[in-house]
């Protein structure tokens, strides 16, 4: 489980493709491996991965190919700067929401326009996921815990402030990119629970 606050801005410093339709993924991240073991989970882009080495402030991992292809990280090559976060440890502040680290869909950015000292993002949502995205409500985009502003049919808007301009690869996203979307997973657990509870016959609250 993370949080969707980004502890630090690593590098793809390698993509190895093996013969098990998967990829050895190499990211450089001091912070993130100072502590790193073999089996730790640590989030690429909103993506939870399995340590399996840790050395020299680069750790790798696998990633199998079905993650490559329903997320953005199919799209990752050597040199990409990406989000880092280690697992939450229990009796941690929680400082964005729960995230788990499963994407749910691939959104786009649709356009940026830049403030005084903040900036206003549209991104496209997928169709089937706009259901779980509420106005003032919580999703994650590539790792980063956001705060909608907006919601449509098929996009939403948030707006981000300096330190997250800094700090995460969304300052420097461009208009057409790929992003990673991990919605509020509360959302999802009361929408199974009210529709079990109509498939038993029971009185679901208007």
């Amino acid at each position: 489980m993370f949080t969707g606050i980004v502890e630090e801005l690593g590098e793809v410093v390698g993509m190895t493709p093996t013969a098990e339709d998967s990829t050895l993924v190499a990211v450089r991240g001091p912070l993130v491996t100072s502590d790193a073991r073999h089996g730790d989970s640590i989030a690429v882009n909103g993506v939870c991965l399995t340590v399996v080495d840790a050395d020299g402030g680069v750790f790798t991992a696998d990633v199998m190919g079905e993650t490559l292809r329903r997320s953005a990280l199919g799209a990752l090559r050597t040199g990409d700067r990406v989000n880092l976060e280690r697992a939450a440890a229990l009796g941690g502040r929680l400082g964005g929401h729960l995230v788990q680290g499963h994407v749910d869909g691939v959104g786009e950015v649709l356009s940026r326009e830049p403030a005084a000292r903040w900036e206003t993002v549209r991104f496209r949502l997928p169709a089937a996921l706009s259901r779980y995205v509420v106005e003032k409500g919580s999703i994650t985009v590539d790792g980063v815990s956001l705060t909608v502003a907006e919601v449509g049919d098929d996009w939403f808007v948030v707006g981000l402030i300096p330190t997250t301009l800094s700090a995460t690869t969304l300052g420097t996203r461009s208009v057409g990119d790929p992003v990673n979307l991990e919605v509020d997973v509360l959302g999802k657990y009361v929408e199974r629970l009210l529709g079990a509870r109509a498939a038993d016959g029971a009185e679901v609250p208007a």
